[in-house]
């Protein structure tokens, strides 16, 4: 701002800035504030929607390899990693039952058999979580948790992949396991602390994501079908600090 010429400036006194000036840069301010609210909202939704499709191959993969090889297959989603707390529901690999030399079932009729990682598969985008909360054993009725396996059912595992998973397995026709259809895989956008493992500091949704859910449910065959908004997974009740 220059000095009016006319009005001469007393010593010690120096120019200042109108009141209108400085309400023009609040509210320049304000606006790229907002500018980068709606970014990060952005960014933090495709990583929801990549996660997504992400899970969808995994699950394709998973229900190929069951056909292609006559085996129960899996996908897994890591609940309590071992050595790697910062990967807790974000890791997902892909596994088939434990086999002979011949490749047949090492034990055909077990419920609960040895598992060996067929792919490295994926982890999710920054940010973006499998959810405890939403993903359930039937989604329609929203009953019953899924079940789990631990490092001890997965032979020839790497060290970093070592721990507990949540587990959605395939008969070796490739369809989703009876006990399991309808069941629904939903991932979300929050905030959490990696250094810790999940069940003690599990993912918490933030004010600027609470609508940045999504998932599928699984039928029969194994194929999946898109939640179309965050209402139909229950997640548009979410408040800032909510659980999931």
């Amino acid at each position: 701002m220059k000095p009016n010429p006319k009005r001469p400036i007393s010593k010690g006194i120096r120019p200042a800035f109108t009141l209108v000036e400085l309400l023009v840069v609040i509210a320049i301010i304000t606006i790229l504030m907002a500018a980068g609210a709606a970014s990060i909202s952005g960014v933090a939704g495709k990583g929801v929607t990549s996660a997504v499709e992400t899970a969808e191959a995994l699950f394709d993969e998973a229900r190929v390899i069951a056909q292609g090889k006559n085996l129960r297959s899996a996908v897994l989603v890591a609940k309590k990693m071992t050595n790697s707390p910062a990967d807790d529901l974000r890791r997902i690999i892909v596994v088939h039952e434990k086999t002979k030399t011949d490749g047949t079932a090492d034990d055909p009729n077990s419920p609960n058999p040895k598992w060996v990682v067929t792919s490295r598969g994926a982890v999710l985008p920054d940010q973006v979580f499998f959810s405890q909360e939403f993903s359930r054993k039937n989604h329609s009725n929203s009953s019953g948790s899924l079940d789990t396996v631990s490092k001890t059912d997965i032979d020839g595992v790497k060290k970093a992949y070592e721990g507990d998973y949540y587990i959605y397995k395939f008969t070796p026709q490739g369809l989703i396991d009876p006990g399991l259809q309808g069941a629904s895989f939903v991932v979300g956008s929050g905030v959490r602390n990696s250094a810790q493992p999940a069940d003690s500091q599990p993912p918490k949704a933030v004010k600027g994501s609470l609508k940045d859910f999504g998932g599928f449910v699984i039928w029969r065959n194994g194929s999946t079908s898109r939640f179309r908004s965050p209402a139909q997974i229950g997640a548009d009740k979410l408040s800032a600090g909510s659980k999931f």
